[in-house]
């Protein structure tokens, strides 16, 4: 399992590579997480990221730096990408018509909100203005935007009415992206907005289902949004009956 504890003695290039392969697998990762994984300081930590964004290769952010793929102007550069697709029509096979739906946003999110049916009729809520755009294109769906305060970081509306919003609904199935699952410390982040954004977005759905790559299993990160016993769906671009996914099976869990 990966923690946010390891110190190891790496060189400048090392600490890059590890640096571009954590904001890729999770999408966005702060100064602070990247400095306890890496034991090094936030000023070092800092200079790597500012180099990396003048190479081109991630974006920096307020408070850390996220992958090419997750920014408005990306194209084609999603990490993992077929995984991804394998995972979006898992987790279409989930919708049927007539449903109210809330959909997080991340790169997983975007290819499942591609592969909706056109033909389908949907009530959509999110609080993302990436994944709002993204279902304008969906002639049958009714797109609603949560509105509020737009966090640099998550790229999330996170203000108070969001929360006032979300009380106020009880959709059929919450659709959610991830940046870290563990079986026995469950679904978790980094950010602290993102966490209690989160935490509302499943308290108004009746299901939650979980988008993730195998990658980003048995990872923790500092925060926990929920326990595995508050999610009801695990979709992921594996077999269910993988070996990898045996921690998860579990009989109030539906692994897909």
């Amino acid at each position: 399992m990966s923690t946010e504890n390891e110190v190891l003695n790496y060189s400048k290039e090392e600490r890059k590579n590890h640096i571009l392969k954590e904001i890729n697998l999770h999408t966005r990762v702060s100064f602070e997480t990247l400095s306890a994984k890496l034991g090094v300081s936030e000023d070092t930590v800092r200079r790597d990221i500012n180099e990396l964004d003048a190479e081109s290769l991630i974006i920096k952010v307020k408070g850390g730096a996220m992958t090419k793929g997750y920014h408005y102007s990306s194209s084609n550069q999603t990490y993992a990408v077929e995984a991804k697709q394998v995972i979006a029509q898992k987790a279409v096979s989930l919708l049927h018509d007539g449903m109210v739906i809330i959909v997080d946003g991340g790169t997983t999110i975007r290819e499942f909100i591609r592969l909706i049916p056109n033909d389908l009729n949907l009530t959509v809520f999110t609080i993302t203005a990436l994944s709002a755009v993204q279902l304008l294109d969906k002639p049958n769906i009714k797109t609603i935007m949560i509105g509020g305060s737009i966090s640099s970081y998550s790229q999330m509306c996170v203000s108070g009415e969001v929360f006032h919003q979300l009380a106020n609904i009880k959709a059929d199935l919450l659709v959610l992206g991830t940046n870290a699952l563990d079986v026995d410390e469950g679904y978790s982040d980094s950010d602290w907005e993102t966490v209690q954004v989160k935490k509302a977005m499943i308290q108004a759905a009746r299901k939650t289902s979980i988008l993730t790559i195998s990658e980003k299993l048995n990872t923790v990160l500092k925060m926990k949004i929920a326990d595995l016993s508050e999610i009801d769906y695990i979709i992921t671009e594996l077999s269910p009956d993988s070996k990898e996914l045996e921690p998860y099976r579990k009989s109030d869990l539906v692994l897909i």
